[in-house]
């Protein structure tokens, strides 16, 4: 990825408008871009977890902090007003297939909802000029072929949340044939990843954070689903992807809107059983214990994405192996769990894969 460190330095003195910087993933992407120097906006309706890496970023004191539920249309009209950002990076969602099933209604309203109010806000912004709309791999009709899906693959969803990413795509593509293709100078793009893991995420029903959380007390970590396959990727590789993405579309916008899959090689697809042996070998010490998953609940058993698009249009590959990316995850977590400055801590991670 020789053209990350050049990428990077478009951002530089820009206004970035992030949504839902208050989340794992949310809340690298804005402390990245603070590093580099970016002017950086959040809206996030709450902090999702307690810990949360955002709190322990302080990213309150660095960067302006927006209590803005994306649900709600006027606050999302007047916090765009106000702030006039060049570039958003839409990260705000309901972000767990579990909590989609006991709550349907609020993950529509979130991740389809909130994703019109936002779009119509930057049609009524001339500010921004580059958005890069994220939302998952499970926004593809998943039948459980063993090929990547490629950006031109159907969309579908089986389960509230994959449903309901596939259906903010749709919106997106309407955004986009009925007024973004005819704005001067404007480009847009979705992004699909796959399962993203590293240190600061402590979400309930996610597998890491499960096995910090045992690990941590001494229990043994129970699997739902042992053999079920996921692309697992360290959080900066697709948000490298992002950042390469948002540079392209101030660049270039025309040729690099669309969507593109940022998922990672074939080799970091591996078992979540064989995900939670590593977790514990690189921990030190610990268990698990396999509990069968309820039957009523649909998940994706095989996933995985063909990132080509991405290799050859924008120069962008995963840079650490599945062993480097537990490594870095898991080490992330005992570095906390012993009083590491969590800044330092971060900073020295994105460092690392920057090179």
């Amino acid at each position: 990825m020789a053209d990350l460190k050049r990428a990077l330095q478009a951002f530089r003195g820009r206004k970035v408008l992030v949504t839902g910087h208050t989340g794992f993933k949310g809340s690298w992407l804005a402390f990245w871009l603070h590093q580099i120097g970016a002017e950086v906006y959040g809206l996030s309706r709450d902090v999702p977890t307690e810990p949360s890496h955002f709190a322990l970023l302080k990213l309150r004191d660095i960067i302006e902090h927006g209590d803005v539920d994306l649900r709600d249309w006027p606050l999302v009209k007047r916090s765009l007003t106000r702030t006039q950002p060049e570039i958003v990076f839409h990260l705000a969602a309901q972000a767990t297939v579990r909590r989609s099933y006991l709550d349907p209604k609020e993950t529509f309203d979130t991740n389809v909802g909130g994703a019109v109010n936002l779009l119509e806000a930057i049609r009524g912004t001339p500010s921004v000029r580059a958005l890069v709309f994220i939302t998952s791999d499970k926004c593809y009709r998943n039948v459980e072929t063993a090929r990547g899906y490629r950006e031109d693959d159907p969309l579908g969803g089986f389960d509230p949340y994959g449903c309901s990413k596939a259906s903010a795509e749709h919106v997106l593509s309407a955004y986009q044939h009925s007024f973004f293709n005819h704005r001067p100078n404007f480009g847009a793009a979705s992004t699909r990843a796959g399962n993203v893991i590293g240190g600061g995420d402590w979400a309930s029903d996610r597998i890491v954070p499960d096995c910090i959380r045992a690990l941590g007390i001494g229990n043994p970590v129970v699997i739902r689903s042992p053999r079920a396959t996921r692309p697992w990727q360290h959080v900066l590789e697709p948000l490298s992807g992002y950042l390469l993405l948002g540079a392209a579309l101030l660049e270039n916008p025309r040729d690099s809107s669309g969507s593109w899959n940022f998922g990672p090689r074939a080799d970091s697809s591996e078992t979540v059983e064989h995900l939670v042996q590593k977790a514990v070998d690189v921990w030190g010490s610990g268990s698990y214990e396999i509990e069968e998953s309820n039957p009523r609940l649909h998940e994706s058993t095989l996933l995985h994405l063909d990132s080509s698009k991405a290799e050859a249009g924008l120069g962008w590959m995963t840079r650490w192996t599945f062993d480097e990316t537990l490594e870095h995850t898991v080490g992330w977590y005992k570095a906390w769990a012993n009083g590491d400055d969590i800044r330092v801590l971060t900073a020295r991670q994105i460092s690392d894969y920057v090179g």
